[in-house]
C-alpha cells in the first residue's frame, strides 16, 4: 500500500497512534460483529504490521468478542479503533488523520450484509443552503486530524 508515516486516533484524543512502514490491504467487513462493534453498516479496516503499530498517546481498551478477535476502542469516548486476530490488527480506516488512499479493496463476509446497503448511495442528497452557518455555531471538542503536543486527556471537554 504505503510506506509512508501515518498518524491516527480516536475522536477525543486520548488515544493516538503511529504506524511506520507499509499498511496492508484496505477492507469493509460486513459480519454482525463488526456491525456491532462500528454501530453502523459494516466496518471499514487496514492491515498494519503489529511491529510498524505505536501507541503515541494512551492505548486502546480491549473487548474480548469471540474466542480468538479482541476489538479495542478508546476507554475515554468509544471510537473503535482496532480488531485483533491471531495473525494480526487490523486498523479502524475512519481513526487515521489521513484516509484519502486507504478505499476498500475488498469486501469480507458478504453475504452477512444488509440487503439495503448496496443502493445507500442511489438515494437523494440533501443539501442545507444553511449548514455552513450552523456549522460555524458548533463548538467542537473532537480532536484535529493530526498529532498535537499536548492534549487533555480525556478531550476538551470531558
Amino acid at each position: 500500500m504505503t510506506e509512508q508515516e501515518r498518524t491516527g486516533g480516536c475522536q477525543c484524543g486520548a488515544v493516538r497512534f503511529r504506524i511506520h512502514g507499509k499498511l496492508g490491504r484496505p477492507s469493509i467487513c460486513h459480519c454482525r460483529m463488526c456491525q456491532k462493534q462500528f454501530g453502523s453498516f459494516f466496518s471499514a479496516l487496514v492491515t498494519v504490521p503489529p511491529e510498524s503499530l505505536e501507541w503515541t498517546r494512551g492505548e486502546p481498551s480491549y473487548f474480548q468478542s469471540s474466542v480468538n478477535i479482541d476489538r479495542g476502542f478508546c476507554p475515554h469516548c468509544g471510537t473503535p479503533l482496532t480488531y485483533r486476530h491471531p495473525n494480526g490488527i487490523e486498523l479502524a480506516i475512519g481513526a487515521f488523520d489521513d484516509r484519502s488512499d486507504l478505499a476498500p479493496q475488498i469486501q469480507v463476509n458478504y453475504a452477512y450484509r444488509l440487503p439495503w446497503v448496496e443502493t445507500i448511495f442511489d438515494q437523494p442528497v440533501f443539501e442545507d443552503p444553511d449548514f455552513d452557518r450552523q456549522q460555524e455555531q458548533i463548538i467542537s471538542f473532537q480532536h484535529p486530524d493530526h498529532d498535537t503536543e499536548i492534549w487533555p486527556e480525556k478531550g476538551l471537554h470531558l
